[in-house]
């Protein structure tokens, strides 16, 4: 198993966001997680990411006991939220080239990424401050690509996407799959999104059952 959770408990602002979350996920899923505003969607994907302590409970991710250890899953996953997590001072391909470094990969690694992400020359050497949102969101997701995160942490990732940026991402989402990595995504276009998974998750109350 690539995620397994059993009566998780995480804990935020006082609040038990998670509230006993028991579920598997295996290699290859791509898995939209369905729930209301509030209801434990984002929580549980910055759990899965190491980000949050587990108060109760166990947790598995990657091979990486949570609740003993949940800072060495982080160099395994990738975790897109709201906020694109970009250095916005860099280019598009300094940014790119910062997590290649850091990863290991190749240049053409980086060139392939930006490509798939409809990331031009032109894009290339533009500083992300100004770049639109859109084209924040199509950075933000080639950083994953070229970080060959074993499993894809995304928070409504077809926001600020045009039409053609969200068929892109699903193709990407797809090969990601084919390539052996496994995907986690929130999403309320909720048409799209079923398309897009092998399986959907309701979060509810801060619990988490089949849809």
């Amino acid at each position: 198993m690539i995620v397994s959770f059993s009566d998780v408990v995480v804990v935020y602002d006082n609040f038990p966001a998670l509230a006993g979350a028991t579920f598997e996920i295996s290699r290859g899923e791509i898995v939209l997680l369905q729930g209301p505003n509030g209801a434990g969607k984002t929580t549980l994907l910055r759990t899965c990411a190491g980000l949050l302590p587990i108060v109760r409970g166990s947790a598995n991710v990657l091979s990486c006991d949570l609740t003993s250890d949940r800072f060495s899953v982080r160099k395994k996953v990738g975790l897109l939220g709201h906020a694109n997590g970009l250095f916005h001072d860099l280019t598009v391909e300094e940014n790119m080239s910062f997590w290649s470094r850091l990863i290991g990969t190749s240049d053409q690694d980086v060139k392939t990424a930006m490509q798939i992400m409809g990331l031009s020359d032109r894009l290339c050497t533009t500083r992300v401050a100004n770049l639109s949102a859109g084209q924040k969101r199509r950075c933000a997701l080639a950083t994953l690509i070229v970080r060959r995160a074993q499993l894809w942490l995304l928070d409504e990732p077809h926001a600020g996407l045009d039409t053609q940026g969200r068929d892109e991402l699903d193709k990407t989402l797809r090969a990601a799959r084919e390539a052996g990595a496994t995907v986690m995504f929130a999403s309320h276009e909720i048409d799209r999104a079923r398309n897009l998974a092998t399986r959907s998750l309701m979060v509810a109350g801060g619990l988490v059952t089949e849809s």
